[in-house]
């Protein structure tokens, strides 16, 4: 009793070295001890910054611990823990480039929690910790059904209902009306604020109008990055102040960021900030507009928006649907992406911007034509660099049905993770086409990574969640891009893109149009010829490129809407 009395006194002062050294001297003592074991992981992660051979040790620890004891709450949090680990250690190795990695880890937890489904399936806990491996195998049907089943046993946690409304973003089945009805939810759930606690909002009389960017994607490649610098280039200082927040650390390596920084008045971390001390923050700041750049992703800070920073709130850019969140006060889109009879369906007001809701400042890569790959390979190739979790089975289907249908035509796909790309190759193999299908990494610098565009005759756009870096990216390189005309803003992307792009023809109705028009393009290679040059050509004098003019355009309906 006394060593455990002292093991939890040495917990308290966070002696978390010696408490390892102790259970490790009595270790074989406490093999079937499920809470000493659990203990010995959570301090081989506690006692500082983990590497390989921590999250290791302890992953090997929680497995001994949930094995130990089967249905106890001890098992059970040895399990989540366990679970947690393993995507650590997975993201660990893929940072690291280890392309051989395992997937052992994730098919243990995977058997035992359908395994015991019943002890597990209303602990939220435990789902959340599930539902980290399945989005890394891009199963995002279990994803779905097991979020959703806390859902109707009245789980209301803003988390999971964050969650299960982003998964949703690329299923087919959802609608605009949808998105709303859970996203008031969502609202409903958000923490309120008493006003005793928060700095008052005042309308100030600023002499420039002061507009605050909020995102948790302002680094790296990420999209964000690119198409907010689009229009922070090319402002009025004499006219605004513009604030960026970041809800994310700031690494000494990320050039992206610290190269919108140059372009702004302010900006600082607001990560590790609570929500109240975000909130006065930005308040002291007399910010006019705050532009929400996250919407109802992963890392968002809707809270804020509900409590309001900003006489204006509006969304933009990394988000594409309405949040149902009343204090969103707007959504910029363009004509091609929200039909009238659809305003209903967005707790937000609309915005249009009279050509494009999004534009690109230009790939900072020379530009140089190239020729089709097809002349020198004597086949067709396709591809497409989306997001795996982009690629549903209906997708799969019409993709199988293009590529048997033209003789020797190839696939290109490009994915960051060696789980994903097993996940997508088992759904090809089950269509016969595997053989034709390639599959690239995301490695390398940008500049790799664009010169793969060189590789592909004819890029294949995801659907109903279209791409739109990725339709930037190949445009830019004169590749072009088949879309499917969508039901909501984000499966209309592509069919806004290609109407500005001047290519009509690229808009395909539903998905055996989507099949025939792919043949047609493949088919017609003189036409297709044609096609490149006339991209590559005009590209930079469309709106999809004139970063200057959509700046002045969205700046200038931004001012309108301050009363």
């Amino acid at each position: 009793m006394k060593k455990l009395i002292d093991i939890k006194k040495l917990f308290q002062e966070k002696k978390y070295t010696e408490i390892i050294s102790q259970l490790e001297n009595n270790i074989t003592k406490i093999q079937n001890n499920s809470g000493i074991l659990n203990l010995l992981g959570a301090c081989r992660l506690l006692k500082g910054k983990s590497n390989k051979e921590d999250l290791s040790s302890a992953l090997e620890d929680f497995r001994k611990a949930y094995l130990a004891e089967h249905r106890t709450n001890h098992s059970k949090e040895a399990f989540v823990n366990f679970i947690n680990v393993s995507v650590d250690l997975f993201e660990y190795e893929n940072s690291k480039k280890n392309h051989e990695l395992s997937s052992n880890n994730f098919k243990e937890a995977v058997e035992f929690f359908e395994k015991n489904e019943d002890f597990f399936l209303n602990d939220e806990r435990t789902v959340l910790a599930m539902v980290r491996i399945y989005k890394r195998l891009v199963d995002l049907e279990r994803v779905n059904f097991y979020l959703e089943t806390l859902i109707k046993n009245k789980n209301t946690n803003p988390f999971v209902l964050n969650n299960y409304i982003y998964n949703n973003t690329f299923s087919k089945n959802w609608r605009s009306d949808d998105f709303l009805k859970y996203g008031k939810i969502l609202y409903d759930n958000l923490p309120n604020y008493p006003e005793n606690k928060i700095v008052p909002l005042k309308k100030e009389k600023n002499k420039k109008i002061k507009i605050g960017f909020l995102s948790a994607d302002l680094s790296g490649f990420h999209p964000v990055t690119y198409f907010l610098k689009s229009i922070l280039s090319n402002y009025d200082s004499n006219q605004i102040e513009v604030f960026l927040y970041l809800n994310h650390t700031q690494t000494k390596e990320d050039s992206s960021t610290k190269g919108l920084m140059k372009l702004v008045n302010k900006s600082c971390e607001i990560l590790n900030l609570s929500d109240v001390e975000a909130i006065n923050l930005i308040r002291n700041d007399k910010i006019d507009i705050i532009v929400d750049l996250m919407g109802i992703t992963s890392k968002n800070r809707l809270s804020l928006i509900k409590n309001r920073v900003a006489p204006v709130q509006i969304l933009w850019c990394g988000y594409c649907n309405t949040t149902g969140v009343k204090g969103m006060d707007y959504i910029i889109a363009d004509p091609n992406l929200v039909l009238e009879n659809e305003k209903k369906n967005y707790s937000e007001k609309i915005v249009f911007l009279p050509k494009i809701w999004n534009s690109h400042s230009g790939i900072n890569v020379k530009r140089v034509y190239y020729q089709a790959p097809f002349v020198k390979n004597k086949f067709i190739t396709f591809g497409s660099f989306n997001n795996f979790r982009k690629i549903n089975e209906n997708v799969i289907s019409v993709w199988s049905k293009i590529l048997k249908k033209i003789p020797n035509s190839k696939l290109i796909l490009k994915s960051s993770s060696v789980l994903s790309n097993n996940l997508i190759s088992q759904k090809f193999k089950e269509n016969q086409i595997l053989e034709s299908v390639e599959f690239e990494r995301f490695e390398g610098d940008f500049e790799t990574h664009l010169n793969l565009y060189k590789k592909i005759d004819v890029a294949l756009d995801t659907f109903p969640y279209n791409g739109v870096t990725t339709s930037f990216e190949a445009i830019w390189m004169g590749v072009p891009v088949l879309t499917m005309k969508g039901y909501n803003f984000i499966s209309r992307c592509g069919e806004s893109i290609n109407k500005n792009l001047n290519m009509t023809n690229l808009i395909s109705k539903n998905e055996n149009d989507y099949f025939l028009q792919a043949c047609k393009i493949a088919s017609d290679k003189d036409n297709l010829i044609k096609m490149r040059e006339h991209i590559f050509n005009t590209a930079l004098s469309t709106p999809l490129f004139d970063a200057k003019d959509f700046s002045y355009q969205f700046f200038d309906k931004l001012k309108k809407l301050i009363k």
